[in-house]
């Protein structure tokens, strides 16, 4: 059943030829304030990416900094309990008197240089990884390193000069460890007074 009114449809195969847009064509005169409107884009891109790589050298720098200091005081939770080794075996040396050590058989002779000799490990180890013993005696006193227990009245030394150290401190890279206790004199001599670099010779 066909229908009589119906138009026969185009059978016409394409042509195959591609559909082709007018051309573009620029316009003769640019946007009033185009190239200031440029301009100022790449002014804002540049400052951009400069204050970026600002930001990104300094996070270079800090980062180097913080892997640094982790490297150097990472250990220092593990070096403060080290510390209570190497003083016992401090005290284990000091609870040998002298005689004694003098008139010891050689089986307690080998038993103190034993100890002595893991005494000089045990600090070797701590210094390899950068902790270092403070030896403060005869010293000026130094609140950052030094924590004053007792004052002894001694004349032949300058006043808070260090003459006794009951426990000795330790530092580990610019930062105390463990400061160390000490008894300062007092009643002596005032310290002399720092030369001053200005005065002529």
């Amino acid at each position: 059943m066909t229908d009589p009114n119906r138009q026969p449809e185009d059978t016409a195969a394409p042509t195959g030829e591609p559909v082709v847009s007018k051309p573009y064509i620029m316009p003769d005169d640019p946007e009033p304030g185009s190239v200031e409107t440029l301009q100022k884009e790449a002014a804002e891109a540049r400052d951009r990416m400069l204050r970026t790589l600002a930001e990104m050298e300094n996070l270079r720098k800090r980062t180097t900094k913080e892997v640094a200091d982790a490297r150097l005081y990472g250990i220092t939770g593990f070096a403060r309990d080290v510390l209570d080794i190497a003083d016992n075996l401090q005290r284990a040396l000091d609870a040998v008197p002298a005689e004694a050590r003098a008139a010891a058989d050689p089986g307690l002779t080998a038993l103190i240089e034993g100890v002595e000799l893991t005494e000089r490990s045990l600090h070797s180890a701590l210094e390899k990884h950068g902790v270092k013993k403070l030896d403060p005696q005869g010293q000026k006193f130094d609140p950052n390193f030094h924590q004053a227990m007792y004052e002894v009245p001694d004349a032949s030394v300058p006043s808070g000069t260090v003459v006794q150290v009951m426990q000795a401190g330790y530092t580990i890279g610019e930062r105390v460890l463990r400061p160390a206790l000490v008894g300062v004199a007092k009643g002596g001599a005032k310290p002399a007074p720092a030369a001053n670099s200005n005065q002529a010779n």
